[in-house]
């Protein structure tokens, strides 16, 4: 028989199953609802101290159950954890990994060792408070109270009585539960896994094979370990929303159903992972300066020559290896750029999450700051490009052009946070920013068979962008995917790059000289 440990996202405790625990008991499974260490609705303050309770209160808590459980049939246990319940769930999956059959996250991010919980909190202003706060003085977070709600995810198909019930038994969470990082040991990655994705709260299956095929390492992980999905049409709190539907899904995933990512690596037609495959252009080599987080990749000419800073997207592990700047897109452009006669910069920056933007933009200030300074740089005469998930870092550079910067140049890019990005800080809006572009020459390439919620950030910041004059030079890929310089290497992609090149490299060789 199959026992679930049900385990709640914040404010929230085992009364939150109820009815997903009614309807698995009624399958023959077993269910155990977990209300972790905290506050009582009924009796606040009772147990510890709100202060003194953390994430290894918690994981400590569920360490006990198991342990509790006895060692009969240890195959069947299956840790379920919702939202900010995924840490504690994974911390106990880690110390008792021989007792685990699998981890299911419902509505929950992917923690990886390290990760604070705060990593994944929606709440810009909680965010704010809680990175500011000391450990010595934390302080708890009080429960949402009516359309607050909304901040910490989607309260679609939520029933009035269901709302009314939220947050009548909502309780404070304990900062540290959300500021302790997760300790996650090797063992971990070794645990059957299934995610239960609510699509009117984040992304879908679609965009999940999206990254995995062209994007960030950890999701091509996903596909290596065969981990499983679902999804259901609901907001953030499916086990109040849609009970019975989840307490189905559980049971399937229990069974080692679900949909499988393709898995990378070589195909039928023997191509290699996205990652691996060679840039679609034969450019030279050229020589190569590293210099702090900068490659600066120099042409045959000599004396200060413009340069074109590539900005690469994200989020990216921070122990992925190559770097971005020693991937084949990276160092494709670069060359190409060097090839033609400009000096092409390669940086890497520390976006390793979706809270890292604000990191990742002094990352990238500094490094334009360094490479304007660099003897084989025209100072004057700078573009910045930027790709996929970068693209939301050009946000500063839009809304504030230095009079140095020649041209903007966008690829594939992602232009506004689309669902299940919401953790990205306010800061970071190109279809907002673009209103105070002005003049600056604008190089948008648009992949015809983008992912759609991507695809819609672009549209959006084209309508922005004509609303308020920007020019904006649309170079279309029309058969080609998100990542095309590797998964699409057609002739129509290998114009389509020439053309983007050509147009930015233009601007800054035309534009008559300004004082920086």
């Amino acid at each position: 028989m199959t026992l679930f440990l049900l385990v709640s996202g914040p404010f929230t405790g085992g009364w939150v199953w109820d009815e997903v625990a009614a309807r698995l008991r009624a399958e023959g499974a077993a269910a155990h609802p977990v209300t972790l260490t905290g506050p009582s609705p009924r009796a606040p303050g009772a147990g510890p101290a709100v202060t003194d309770i953390g994430l290894e209160t918690h994981v400590d808590d569920l360490v006990r159950l198991i342990d509790g459980l006895g060692t009969d049939d240890p195959g069947d246990l299956v840790l379920v954890g919702h939202d900010y319940g995924i840490h504690p769930v994974l911390g106990a999956a880690g110390r008792r990994p021989e007792r685990i059959a699998r981890v299911v996250y419902v509505a929950a991010g992917l923690a990886e060792d390290g990760d604070p919980a705060l990593r994944f909190v929606r709440d810009e202003a909680v965010r704010d408070r809680l990175t500011a706060t000391t450990v010595a003085s934390p302080a708890d977070v009080p429960p949402p109270v009516g359309e607050e709600w909304e901040r910490w995810g989607s309260t679609e198909g939520l029933s009035p009585a269901a709302r009314e019930r939220l947050g009548r038994l909502a309780v404070p969470q304990p900062a540290r539960t959300l500021t302790e990082p997760l300790r996650l040991p090797a063992a971990v990655a070794d645990i059957p896994a299934t995610g239960v994705l609510c699509t009117a709260d984040g992304p879908g299956i679609g965009m999940i094979e999206t990254l995995a095929e062209a994007g960030p390492p950890q999701f091509r992980a996903l596909a290596e370990r065969g981990v499983t999905f679902f999804e259901l049409d609901t907001g953030h709190w499916p086990m109040l929303s849609r009970p019975d539907d989840l307490a189905g899904v559980l049971l399937a995933a229990a069974a080692g159903r679900g949909h499988r990512l393709p898995a990378p690596g070589p195909g039928p037609d023997g191509a290699a992972a996205a990652a691996d495959r060679p840039f679609l252009l034969d450019v030279p080599v050229r020589p190569r300066e590293r210099t702090g987080r900068i490659d600066l990749h120099l042409p045959e000419a000599d004396g200060p020559r413009p340069a074109v800073l590539f900005v690469h997207g994200g989020p990216v592990a921070a122990d992925a290896r190559p770097t971005p700047r020693d991937s084949p897109v990276l160092l494709g452009y670069a060359r190409h750029a060097a090839d033609l006669g400009a000096v092409g910069v390669t940086l890497d920056h520390r976006l390793h999450g979706l809270t890292d933007y604000g990191r990742a933009a002094g990352d990238l200030a500094e490094a334009v700051e360094r490479a304007r300074a660099h003897p084989r740089v025209d100072e004057r005469r700078i573009a910045l490009w930027f790709f996929s998930g970068g693209g939301l870092l050009a946000s500063d550079w839009l809304a504030a052009p230095p009079p140095w910067l020649r041209a903007l140049a966008l690829t594939y890019p992602v232009l506004a946070p689309p669902p299940g990005w919401e953790t990205v800080p306010s800061r970071f809006r190109p279809v907002t920013a673009v209103a105070s572009a002005g003049r600056l020459p604008l190089v948008l390439t648009r992949a015809g068979r983008e992912h759609p919620d991507f695809a819609r950030t672009v549209a959006d910041f084209l309508d922005a962008a004509r609303i308020h004059g920007a020019a904006v030079e649309v170079v279309d890929v029309p058969h080609g995917r998100h990542g095309f310089e590797t998964l699409d290497p057609t002739e129509e992609s290998r114009a389509a790059v020439r053309h983007a090149m050509r147009s930015v490299l233009g601007h800054l060789t035309d534009t008559p000289d300004t004082d920086a």
